[in-house]
């Protein structure tokens, strides 16, 4: 069995060498669009614009290497139940409506408005 080699003709290196450089062109000005658009999303928040930038910047490095990955709604809310378990049992019922949004639990605010309000009203009578 004899190998052989493959190489290009001289009329092929060039468009190769086209093809190259038309790709790199075209992963910066990705890149650069979203750059630009991580930075525009940090005008008008409640943040620091630096600190803003930075934090866009490190998701996006953990975005590349496939490390930013978001959990179903069903991991959160069970996350938030487990936190009930660490409250005082006298309080983990409410938790835990307060957490499932059930019976006289109401919910208000954004996350980027500082935070997300959940309450419950539970009447007690008069002693």
């Amino acid at each position: 069995m004899t190998a052989t080699s493959v190489t290009p003709s001289r009329r092929a290196i060039p468009r190769l060498l086209a093809a190259m450089v038309l790709g790199a062109a075209a992963t910066l000005a990705s890149a650069q669009g979203s750059v630009a658009a991580e930075k525009a999303r940090c005008d008008g928040v409640q943040q620091d614009k630096a600190a803003c930038q930075r934090e866009a910047g490190a998701a996006r490095q953990e975005a590349q290497r496939g490390g930013l990955t978001s959990a179903s709604g069903a991991t959160y809310d069970q996350n938030a139940l487990a936190r009930c378990q660490l409250q005082p049992a006298a309080d983990r019922a409410d938790c835990e409506a307060r957490v499932r949004g059930s019976g006289t639990s109401s919910t208000q605010g954004t996350v980027m408005g500082g935070g997300v309000i959940r309450e419950t009203v539970t009447p007690t009578p008069a002693k």
